[in-house]
């Protein structure tokens, strides 16, 4: 069995792992990078469909990418930054040559080699860049630098308008995997709702790879979903999936997040979420929101008494790892 968890920090286990841990972040939603680890068996979210047809090539070629790079090396706002392709990626950072490659190498690479396994045939139709910046001070003062704009989370994010996923590095890994997901799923997924694209993406917030496939974990979201179950009155499934944009980002938001990653995570540990993207994705023109595609491959039709069964679920979990960051 093949497997590896992701992130550089200081780690304190659950049972269910022997060793090592996932993108996961403090309390306060810092984030790991990557170090080989073993888990305990258990299936993988392909296991219930069989893999896709090879990547489709983004037509980019190498000169392609030193045009970009020659280009992107006038707008650098120090000699500090670094510049790393790394195919569909452009990954540029201020935190040492070093870090910067192993970033590429170690975590951008192993991302996008496995969300493609099971999730993605089409690479990003441009080339995107990967700006890492080395601490809170440069992520902010940069991106008003670079692209006019404060960021609006501590963490990172993804600019469509300005081809960039940008985000503060010292938070750790999670946050670059779960950026990557974002424009892969502009690639592949056409009008994707925000609750399943970013279901998708924090799942793997906290994540690690298992005989060949990625695999979120329980992380930081844990603990509040708990809190939100048992105040009692939490978003009905087919509410939350047929939420707007503005709807799901600007209203309880944080539950929002929560509730449709352990959607996944759920889908995950039952050996379905590679199916449920690949039929929604097929049939989003008929059931844009996912929640008749839910129900067909969950096999319910109560979707009030699979909410309270998934609520049990939910509840039984435990955040896996805790992580305090290194100091190097």
């Amino acid at each position: 069995m093949k497997n590896r968890l992701w992130p550089t920090a200081t780690l304190l286990l659950s049972a269910s792992l022997l060793s090592g841990v996932g993108c996961a972040p403090t309390s306060h939603g810092a984030r790991g990078v990557a170090q080989s680890a073993s888990l305990t068996a258990a299936p993988h979210n392909g296991d219930a469909s069989p893999s896709p047809p090879p990547t489709a090539p983004a037509g980019f070629a190498e000169p392609d990418f030193d045009s970009h790079v020659a280009l992107l090396k006038k707008r650098l706002p120090s000699k500090e930054f670094s510049v790393v392709v790394e195919p569909p990626f452009v990954v540029v950072g201020d935190g040492g040559r070093r870090a910067v490659e192993e970033h590429a190498r170690g975590t951008v690479k192993w991302a996008v080699d496995l969300l493609k396994r099971d999730y993605f045939t089409k690479d990003p139709a441009e080339i995107l860049d990967f700006w890492l910046f080395k601490d809170a001070a440069s992520y902010r003062t940069n991106a008003r630098r670079l692209f006019g704009e404060d960021p609006s989370t501590p963490y990172g994010y993804y600019s469509a308008a300005h081809k960039a996923l940008v985000m503060n590095i010292e938070t750790g890994g999670g946050t670059l995997v779960h950026e990557i997901v974002h424009p892969f799923m502009e690639a592949n997924f056409p009008g994707v709702p925000a609750w399943f694209n970013e279901g998708m993406g924090s799942l793997y917030e906290q994540c690690g790879e298992q005989d060949g496939h990625i695999r979120g974990f329980t992380n930081w979201r844990l603990p509040g979903l708990q809190q939100a179950i048992r105040r009692g009155g939490l978003t009905p499934f087919k509410t939350l999936l047929a939420m707007d944009a503005r709807t799901f980002y600007n209203e309880d938001k944080g539950t929002n997040y929560a509730q449709s990653r352990y959607l996944c995570y759920y889908l995950q540990e039952r050996g379905l979420l590679v199916r449920f993207y690949r039929e929604f994705n097929a049939n989003r023109g008929t059931d844009p929101t996912g929640f008749d595609t839910l129900k067909k491959v969950l096999g319910e039709q109560d979707m009030d008494a699979f909410q309270k069964k998934w609520e049990q679920f939910v509840l039984g979990q435990s955040e896996e790892v805790r992580l305090t960051p290194l100091t190097r």
